[in-house]
């Protein structure tokens, strides 16, 4: 079996065909076992040095997928650094690129940093948004403590990609990437099994190894979706994967999108920040003791979305309504803006055949969350752009529009009609006409959906997955379709096996000044891939609403829940409910 194509044999069509086609179990078995990367390189009878690294070449043979080979751009030595479990040991920062087929398509742009004292281990990060910068390798998991060490830290080889496009000022919100088919393939998920395969040649080069002991992947949102993607598609590349927040139907998701932002772009139904504030305020006031206790935070999350609805809550004893439904102003919300919020809470559903065959996009957690409001917290921010920003949908759609608004615009601008003057709130992703084809095509390519992990299961790869209560941007109720799809497909004993998946209250998309969790996620992962110990009871600490305050770790559908008595901020006065 050849592991790559030749340049010439694979045209930016065939590209789009072999996305669109579902594979084999069989074959995948076939390729994963036979495509390595390293496995056609002749490691050297000595280490290299940095310095030796620098201009290097990887042979297109060594690379899994189609690619023109890869060269070392930049190799340096970087000092050690820091001090305790903050230090950082001396090691070699590579910078590569990846050469495309396709002579149109932009390179892979990666970066490697390379321990001097390795731990004969490997850690790939996954990106966000639509990706197009590289994440530093010398950075940490998603939510990972600053009480111990990163991954580098640690002794690890790290890397990462901008998966094969350099983004504009849009950042990760750039989509027009994908008027280029193999690079809409290459964010789609290629690229990360090239960058692996290249990053692997290039460190058994350097430490003169055959292969890595060990490989782990750790990613959130796209990189979380990233993170389920290498373990469906190259389940023998990796030995576990560490998976926050995941954007893994993204397509399906994009559609959802289209029709929240439609919602939000109707007259007077987009929310300021003010009437944001008040919302959360009387969501707070009807939930939050739902969970024995009065701590700021909703954790009886399944409760709450039963019982609350803003057309007949009240704050204070004053309806969260205007009354008869007209905007009054900052106090109220209209029956516009309710509305919305109720488009936002519940499921996009899909009267049509979609190729990755899914019929829906869950609602969000929209009641409890963080939707964006203004106060002095150096997060803030950020969780108001990853929210519904400052600017209402429209056409042209503003930079400021909710981030999921501009993430719909790109989509359907680039992705589904490579149109850069389309006008995307015309489009119903219900009901989509001419354009139904096209969307339904992209789902098979980029919904990452598989739920058999056998293969991965037996050879021992274990998945820890995480995702806040209160995510705005990702459905949290999405992660728990993925995980109860893994049961029904695998079955539940088989699951917890290799796969544990926890829920955490008030944390929202990536940060969070509610509640901004840190959880040492590597050294269970570690603990339980290579010394066969099972995740144990955790706790998940605060960063930033309530700094030092810990609740339990709890594996869905369990929440915590107050004991009744002791420190509201200790873990320990919690247990894990599921009523």
């Amino acid at each position: 079996m050849q592991c790559a194509a030749s340049s010439s044999s694979l045209s930016s069509s065939s590209l789009v065909l072999r996305a669109t086609l579902a594979v084999a179990p069989l074959l995948a078995v076939l390729s994963l076992s036979g495509c390595h990367g390293d496995d056609d390189g002749v490691s050297p009878a000595a280490p290299l040095s940095c310095a030796q690294l620098a201009g290097k070449s990887v042979p297109a043979s060594a690379i899994g997928l189609s690619t023109k080979g890869a060269t070392v751009t930049a190799a340096t030595v970087v000092p050690a650094s820091g001090t305790g479990v903050q230090a950082t040991g001396e090691y070699c920062l590579v910078s590569g690129a990846i050469a495309p087929v396709d002579a149109s398509a932009p390179q892979i742009k990666f970066q490697i940093a390379m321990p001097t004292s390795w731990n004969n281990k490997i850690m790939m990060f996954g990106g966000g948004g639509y990706d197009g910068t590289i994440p530093a390798p010398t950075g940490n998991v998603p939510a990972g403590p600053t009480a111990q060490p990163t991954p580098l830290g640690r002794g690890y080889a790290v890397f990462a990609s901008d998966s094969g496009h350099q983004a504009n000022a849009l950042g990760s919100e750039d989509g027009s990437f994908a008027v280029n088919d193999e690079t809409m393939q290459n964010f789609n998920g290629d690229a990360l099994k090239k960058t692996r395969d290249a990053a692997v040649y290039l460190i058994d080069q350097r430490y003169a190894v055959k292969a890595p002991k060990r490989a782990y992947f750790a990613g959130g949102s796209s990189g979380g979706r990233e993170a389920l993607a290498v373990v469906q598609r190259w389940p023998q590349d990796w030995d576990g994967s560490i998976v926050l927040y995941p954007a893994w139907a993204a397509a399906s998701l994009d559609l959802q999108f289209g029709r929240i932002t439609r919602a939000l772009a109707a007259p007077g139904a987009y929310l300021d920040q003010a009437k944001r504030k008040v919302l959360l305020n009387t969501v707070l006031a009807n939930c939050d003791t739902l969970d024995g206790v009065a701590d700021g935070l909703i954790s009886n999350v399944a409760a709450c979305n039963a019982n609350f609805n803003p057309s007949t809550a009240t704050l204070n004893g004053t309806p969260l309504r205007c009354p008869g439904g007209v905007d009054t102003g900052d106090t109220c919300l209209s029956d516009a803006q309710i509305t919305a919020l109720n488009v936002y809470n519940t499921p996009i559903t899909f009267g049509y055949t979609l190729a990755s065959g899914e019929t829906q996009y869950p609602g969000f957690n929209v009641y409890g969350a963080d939707l964006g409001i203004a106060n002095p917290s150096a997060l803030q921010p950020t969780v108001i752009a990853l929210a519904l920003g400052t600017t209402q949908p429209a056409s042209p759609m503003p930079t400021t529009a909710p981030y999921l608004s501009v993430f719909w615009d790109q989509w359907i601008r680039y992705f589904v009609t490579r149109d850069a003057n389309y006008n995307s709130l015309l489009v119903d992703p219900q009901n989509p006409g001419v354009l139904q084809a096209r969307i339904s095509q992209l789902t098979g390519m980029q919904d990452v959906n598989k739920t058999d992990l056998s293969v991965f299961n037996a050879k021992g790869g274990k998945i820890l997955m995480a995702h806040g209560m209160a995510d705005a941007l990702v459905s949290t109720r999405s992660s728990e379709q993925y995980y109860q799809r893994l049961q029904a497909t695998m079955g539940v004993s088989a699951v917890a096996n290799f796969v544990r998946f926890y829920e955490i209250p008030g944390y929202g998309h990536a940060v969070s000044s509610v509640f901004n969790a840190s959880w040492d996620s590597l050294t269970t992962l570690e603990n339980w891939v290579e010394k066969g110990v099972a995740p144990p009871a955790q706790s998940v600490a605060d960063t930033a609403g309530v700094p030092g305050r810990t609740r339990p770790l709890c594996e869905y559908p369990a929440f915590p829940r107050y004991n009744g008595s002791g420190d509201v901020n200790l873990a320990a006065n919690f247990t894990c409910s599921t009523q």
